[in-house]
């Protein structure tokens, strides 16, 4: 089941988050806001991209037996995608960067803590969708090939790059040892190769629900850029950075899943 490739690409992610968070080794103690900003909506356009083209898309396609029904699984999977992230979005204590207050449920933790913990739950969706992917490349489900599998992964992984420095910098600039702050990117990105793996090790179970799987992660994935990156990209002044690099994302993230897959 875990063949070379699978293992890479279910890696691939988490590396990107690697490096991105290496950066603090690098730069000096703050991130400059139009670095924020760039980084912020280049991940975006990514996500967006990714939930398009690597998810809804074929989710449509695989569905298209039910006609002009077609797009039943794809719009139930991204509503329970949505509500799903809605709820962690209540549930688990998280500090979004540059913010005061945290959210979700009341927490004795420390602030570095919430702020990982928030980046953890962009990871969530992120690695539940290249689980999808190889969980149906593992059973060989129709419309999904290694090519399409390892373009989410490398897109993925390239929004990672910004997300793993947006969250070792802070980190950094709060008072945080560098190495410390390093470990706190890590940290966010570990649970994209764990649920990917698990999975895939239910795959029996998803691959024949696999249109309602690819929009449930697709729901989540925009969730998280609509509630938290988009609005970070935007705030106060020289928020066209974030718009230039939303579309370069985009851009990007279209370009290989449409030349790998």
């Amino acid at each position: 089941m875990f063949r070379p490739e699978i293992v890479l690409s279910l890696f691939i992610p988490f590396l990107g988050t690697c490096l991105g968070a290496a950066c603090v080794f690098l730069s000096r103690r703050e991130l400059p806001t139009g670095m924020q900003k760039a980084l912020t909506g280049f991940a975006s356009g990514v996500m967006i991209a990714a939930s398009v083209w690597s998810l809804l898309l074929p989710a449509m396609e695989m569905s298209a037996a039910m006609e002009k029904l077609a797009f039943l699984p794809a719009v139930i999977g991204f509503w329970a995608g949505t509500l799903f992230l809605l709820l962690l979005d209540h549930v688990v204590p998280h500090l979004h960067m540059d913010a005061d207050k945290a959210e979700g449920l009341p927490a004795r933790l420390p602030r570095t803590t919430m702020m990982v913990l928030a980046v953890t739950l962009h990871n969530i969706p992120e690695g539940m969708a290249v689980g999808v992917m190889l969980a149906g490349l593992v059973e060989g489900a129709f419309q999904v090939t290694l090519g399409g599998a390892l373009a989410l992964s490398l897109g993925i992984a390239i929004q990672n790059l910004p997300e793993g420095t947006i969250i070792s910098m802070p980190l950094y600039a709060d008072g945080e040892k560098r190495f410390r702050a390093f470990l706190g990117g890590v940290l966010s990105g570990v649970v994209e190769p764990i649920g990917g793996a698990l999975t895939i090790l239910a795959s029996g179970v998803i691959v024949p629900a696999l249109p309602y799987f690819l929009s449930f992660a697709a729901g989540a994935m925009i969730y998280v850029v609509v509630e938290e990156l988009i609005p970070e990209m935007s705030a106060g002044e020289h928020s066209n950075i974030g718009v230039v690099c939303f579309a370069v994302g985009f851009t990007v993230m279209m370009i290989l899943d449409v030349a790998l897959g």
